[in-house]
């Protein structure tokens, strides 16, 4: 097989994301809007025909992954390289307390990729975290037809992992935001470069 699609799947809407908590790599429950996402993304993503399905060992990622993995009877590999940022201080914080505790820091962390939360990891550190795995699937999957590999993950992963994908230089990668709960992005290999084919893309409106 040859990695010709990858796709980077977001978790379905959590506890903290549906009160505006900045969750990094706490986990919190999957509300019951959640699990509606999943379910009804699930049917499209298996669709996809994926030869392997690779989550984030977070719970919310790894469950969105297991219903995907049920359509398909396949199994989940988790993976710790795919959790979301590491936000240091900021976790389990809205931004409301983030502005209070740390005034301006909110901005600068939003608009430069290389700076990091006190005590967490910058966009360019979830990138290289995250890079030697699909590494690893392109060598994995050399020499075969053309395979698709679906990857379950989080928002600031998903951007940042597909800015890196792409070549963008680090001071465009605040242009891409991470796609909406149980949304995804679509990269097509054109050896040695890999190009966008859709981004938040899912079921349902827009988020």
């Amino acid at each position: 097989m040859t990695l010709s699609r990858l796709i980077l799947v977001r978790h379905g809407e959590t506890e903290y994301n549906s009160v505006g908590r900045m969750q990094g790599q706490l986990d919190s429950e999957l509300t019951g809007t959640g699990m509606d996402q999943i379910r009804a993304a699930a049917p499209v993503l298996a669709g996809y025909e994926p030869a392997y399905l690779v989550s984030s060992d977070l719970t919310r990622a790894a469950r969105t992954a297991e219903e995907v993995g049920d359509l398909c009877r396949m199994p989940v590999k988790l993976d710790a390289r795919l959790r979301e940022t590491h936000l240091g201080q900021w976790q389990g914080l809205t931004r409301q307390a983030v502005d209070s505790g740390w005034p301006g820091a909110w901005e600068t962390w939003r608009g430069d990729p290389t700076w990091s939360p006190p005590g967490g990891e910058s966009r360019l550190d979830v990138a290289r975290r995250a890079m030697p795995l699909v590494e690893e699937l392109v060598e994995q999957c050399a020499d075969g037809p053309a395979a698709t590999v679906l990857l379950f993950a989080h928002g600031g992963l998903i951007a940042s992992l597909t800015c890196a994908l792409l070549g963008l230089p680090s001071q465009s990668w605040t242009a891409l935001a991470g796609p909406g709960n149980c949304r995804w992005t679509v990269l097509r290999s054109r050896a040695p470069h890999w190009r966008l084919a859709a981004h938040n893309a899912g079921c349902g409106p827009v988020q």
